[in-house]
């Protein structure tokens, strides 16, 4: 979505953000925070006039202990710069993104992102050790810790982490960085039915457990977009269902035997009906490229109507089968991909341009389907603009009337963010 603003800051401090938003309260002008502007939901767009104050410029890294991986930098800092920063002392970000290049961890903690590992290291409330954020009135709330255990109090960070600037600033970040590992490799696995992926899920959490990584699904349609829009190949032939495993550990012989053995069993099993193995890092990513390539490669298309959801397993694909019925003759395409070990479907649909029709046709559909599996609405992507009225798909209505006492108290004049996450009503 387009956004409007007559004024853009762009702060290089904390102490100039907190000026910032002390005036900006005083005088009761909305602001909004604005990261790498990588979202998919319009929640660091602008809606009317609001000021946006951008951390662009704050994009220091403070400090690393490579004995405990603890990083500490400012809110600017770009998660790939932050990788390849770690990477030198042998460590490596707990979450990867597909926008990387671009996105800022002050972001990513804003919306919560969860990535492509969230298997392996978990979400960012694991993660995040410690937060300075600035207050609706300009006063800096100081929880920078580093400490991984802290057990005195109330554990503010958890309030700000999703919270999607809506409840302050965040301008500084201490992050556990786990070890890189030594040894990475990736099957990429081909099943005739979704019941088989589903089976690989299961053998590979009992049989791969401490290395497993990444566990992706890519649907045949999924592939026939990067084949058509990128002019990609497959390692494998054509399968209804693409598997890509990831396994990361400090012994490659150990983790690479314990894959052979695991790969060997789905064969024998008929589980599996074809697959392969990638060892070195240009085959690895030339396979990961068919999975993180594919937002790029429905672009070629003309407008893509994206949706992020998590849903129990036995539900996982369903929802691809139920929207391809409904909605696939008005549209060129409908795939679904995605994280299959955190429950994370991507389902998108392309036309060549924007069609109401077919909008009507997916809203509010989707979330009907999704919340009477008690599923979630937005998985890793947040609600921000335009999913916020659709928050009772999740979330009860005492939950959403909590949120709403602690949005104000804490933004009594309601400039931080206004109109995301929270309902109109």
């Amino acid at each position: 979505m387009a956004g409007t603003s007559q004024v853009v800051l762009r702060p290089k401090t904390t102490d100039e953000v907190s000026a910032i938003l002390k005036y900006c309260n005083e005088r009761k002008i909305a602001v909004v925070p604005q990261g790498g502007n990588t979202g998919l939901v319009g929640g660091s767009v602008p809606v009317f006039d609001e000021v946006v104050i951008s951390t662009q410029l704050m994009n220091n890294i403070i400090s690393l202990d490579d004995l405990s991986g603890v990083l500490v930098c400012q809110a600017g800092c770009v998660l790939a710069t932050l990788e390849d920063h770690v990477s030198a002392y042998n460590l490596t970000m707990p979450y990867d993104l597909g926008a990387k290049g671009s996105c800022h961890i002050g972001g990513n903690i804003a919306t919560n992102a969860g990535g492509l590992r969230l298997l392996r290291y978990g979400s960012l409330h694991g993660s995040v050790l410690g937060l300075e954020v600035v207050l609706a009135n300009g006063e800096v709330l100081d929880c920078l810790s580093t400490l991984r255990k802290d057990n005195t109090g109330y554990d503010l960070k958890h309030l700000f982490i999703g919270s999607e600037g809506t409840l302050g600033v965040v301008t500084g970040v201490s992050i556990l960085c786990p070890q890189k590992p030594n040894s990475v490799n990736v099957a990429f696995l081909g099943c005739d039915s979704f019941s088989r992926v589903l089976d690989t899920f299961k053998q590979s959490k009992q049989q791969l457990a401490e290395i497993l990584s990444a566990f992706e699904l890519i649907d045949a349609a999924s592939m026939l977009t990067v084949k058509e829009n990128l002019n990609l190949s497959s390692p494998i032939e054509d399968y209804p269902f693409y598997v890509l495993i990831e396994t990361s550990g400090s012994d490659g012989n150990h983790d690479k035997e314990k894959l052979d053995r695991f790969l060997e069993h789905l064969m024998e099993t008929g589980i599996v009906e074809n697959g392969t193995v990638a060892t070195e890092p240009t085959k690895i990513q030339n396979i990961w490229g068919l999975r993180e390539r594919l937002a790029e490669a429905l672009m070629h298309d003309g407008y893509n109507y994206k949706y992020d959801v998590s849903l129990p397993l036995s539900k996982f694909y369903g929802l691809v089968e139920a929207m391809r019925e409904r909605a696939g003759a008005a549209t060129i395409r409908v795939i679904g991909y995605g994280h299959v070990g955190d429950g994370n479907l991507h389902l998108n649909l392309t036309t060549s341009e924007y069609r109401q029709d077919v909008m009507d046709l997916i809203e509010p559909y989707i979330y009907d389907w999704v919340s009477g599996c008690h599923g979630s609405i937005s998985a890793e992507h947040g609600l921000g603009f335009k999913k916020k009225d659709f928050i009772y798909h999740s979330k009860s209505k005492s939950a959403v009337s909590l949120m709403k006492k602690m949005k104000h108290l804490m933004d009594p004049n309601g400039i931080l963010n206004p109109y995301k996450m929270l309902p109109s009503d």
